[in-house]
């Protein structure tokens, strides 16, 4: 139980650097920083409220997810508003 987050993380590696043949130690080495990366910077995750871990991580995630519900509020306003018009009309 202690070692599920870890060996998720691991599988995930796995899954994606099997997916290439390396012939050399240093392009092996090169696969794993982009992923490192791409895990870290890119990368949403639904157990962090599809943040990515340096958003979590730098204090940028409340900004993000408050800045998500304004869009998602406006967003459904429109929607609705479309939908008065539409049905005005007919």
């Amino acid at each position: 139980m202690t070692q599920g987050k870890i060996e998720r993380w691991h599988r995930s590696l796995k899954n994606v650097i099997c997916l290439e043949n390396y012939y050399f130690p240093w392009q092996l080495e090169q696969a794993i920083a982009a992923f490192v990366h791409y895990y870290n910077q890119q990368r949403y995750h639904e157990a962090l409220d599809n943040l990515t871990p340096a958003d979590v991580y730098f204090g940028r995630g409340r900004q993000i997810v408050t800045q998500r519900e304004v869009i998602k509020r406006r967003t459904l306003a429109l929607r609705r508003a479309e939908y008065a018009g539409v049905i005005s009309s007919t």
